[in-house]
């Protein structure tokens, strides 16, 4: 009998007579790209995405990433190849930001449109399918999030930004046009936020850049409650687009401040490679750079600082408070702090192996990115744990080491378990019960002045 081979197709589009289909599958742990099946045009060292044949089915358009080892810091990069085959023309290959889908192609074949992160936004851009340079079609404070291309060449796109949720827009002699006002009637009687731009410089002289969100009624004469709100991945990015967590943070009085640390998407790949193997430490230089300077500006209270995060929001908050004994209240959801014992118990294990290690070959490294673990007894922040029961992307124990720890040692702490959730809490009461109980932990500990 033949040899059954494993497979998983992960993208794929058909041919403009729909006769024939090109595909991105794994096989065997690596990537192909085939047109038809089973003619392989491209085996990348990354992963392939957002495959899409062109108008006459004679090329063939794709996103693809890094060489494995990079697979959680990875740029994505535009490329094409002939359908019968060959070198596949990197288009963005000049372009040092992750390109992103859908990838479209123009009716007459000529050009592509895409994606791209920039530093705290997205934007379309344009580039000829021939090569040359990137043609940035939107810009400024905004995020755009889709974008669609009608058989007339007729643009249009989802676009957010820090204080509009995204809504369809048609993009015209180089402007948007608002199409749809879904959520019109609601903000015209909310007050927002002041969204700004906001930089800061770690102590080994990187620039760093974020968004702080202030109070409606901020008032410059007065110092606030700060709230660090860490965003996850590493691999993404806060951005200008509507958040309504650092919406209702800064409703209640707090000055929010999101940083986007080494680590993070838009700056370039050697901004998000900077922490490859050595979690916890460039990170934390940028957060608690940020925060210094936002005591600098007298923008926050030295006394009433806090900290939270999800996912690697989670576990940068564990980092932070085993680092810096300042804050006040901390928030760790979905976080994890003993990295060691990660091992074999979610979904990370290959870039475990490729990024720090085995652990019986690195184990000096494995000990040293769990140090909020074994350095426990420095944490004096009094910290609020969460997550589902039924996380496997950073399952629960994480959550409930660093809480028995804090148990242990004195520190007040909490532990919140949602039955039956997984890595994103999605039970509607949930959700409520989570924002309401780091509401609850952070005016406890912070005592905001409304």
């Amino acid at each position: 009998a033949p040899r059954k081979i494993l497979t998983d197709v992960e993208d794929a589009d058909f041919s403009p007579d729909g006769k024939e289909l090109a595909v991105s599958r794994v096989v065997e742990g690596r990537y192909r790209l085939e047109y038809p099946i089973e003619r392989i045009l491209h085996q990348p060292e990354g992963w392939v995405s957002n495959v899409r044949v062109s108008p006459d089915g004679s090329r063939v358009a794709f996103v693809f990433g890094d060489e494995p080892k990079y697979s959680a810091y990875a740029q994505g990069r535009l490329a094409v190849v002939p359908a019968t085959g060959g070198a596949p023309t990197v288009l963005t290959a000049a372009l040092d930001r992750p390109v992103s889908g859908p990838v479209l192609w123009s009716a007459d074949g000529q050009s592509l449109f895409f994606l791209v992160d920039d530093d705290r936004e997205s934007y379309v851009g344009r580039i000829p399918a021939s090569g040359g340079a990137v043609e940035r079609l939107t810009s400024g404070r905004q995020t755009v999030s889709s974008v669609s291309l009608g058989p007339d060449g007729a643009l249009t796109l989802l676009q957010g930004t820090a204080a509009a949720p995204a809504e369809v827009h048609a993009f015209e002699n180089g402007a948007l046009r608002k199409l749809t006002r879904q959520n019109d009637d609601l903000f015209a009687g909310l007050e927002l936020g002041l969204s700004e731009p906001f930089t800061s410089k770690s102590k080994d002289g990187t620039a760093v850049n974020g968004i702080l969100v202030k109070p409606a009624s901020y008032d410059p004469g007065r110092l606030y409650p700060l709230l660090l709100r860490i965003h996850g991945g590493p691999n993404g990015q806060d951005s200008w687009s509507f958040s309504f967590e650092r919406e209702l943070f800064a409703a209640h009085g707090y000055a929010v401040l999101a940083v986007n640390y080494r680590g993070s998407s838009g700056r370039g790949a050697a901004f998000q490679k900077a922490i490859f193997g050595d979690w916890g430490r460039k990170e934390v230089m940028d957060l608690l750079g940020a925060v210094d300077e936002a005591v600098a500006r007298k923008i926050a209270d030295p006394d009433r600082l806090g900290l939270g995060g999800w996912s690697y929001g989670g576990i940068l908050t564990d980092y932070t408070i085993a680092t810096d004994t300042r804050f006040k209240a901390a928030v760790s959801g979905a976080g994890s702090a003993l990295q060691l014992s990660m091992y074999g118990s979610d979904q990370y294990i290959r870039q475990y192996e490729l990024e720090i290690g085995l652990p019986w070959k690195a184990t000096d490294r494995w000990i040293r990115i769990s140090y909020p673990f074994f350095r426990a007894d420095r944490i004096r922040t009094p910290t609020l744990f969460m997550g589902g029961e039924k996380d496997f992307n950073v399952p629960i124990i994480g959550g409930e080491q660093m809480y028995q720890a804090l148990r242990s040692l004195g520190v007040p702490t909490e532990l919140v378990v949602y039955p039956g959730q997984f890595h994103g809490i999605t039970t509607p009461s949930y959700v409520k019960d989570r924002l309401e109980r780091n509401l609850a932990w952070y005016a406890k500990h912070l005592k905001p002045a409304n």
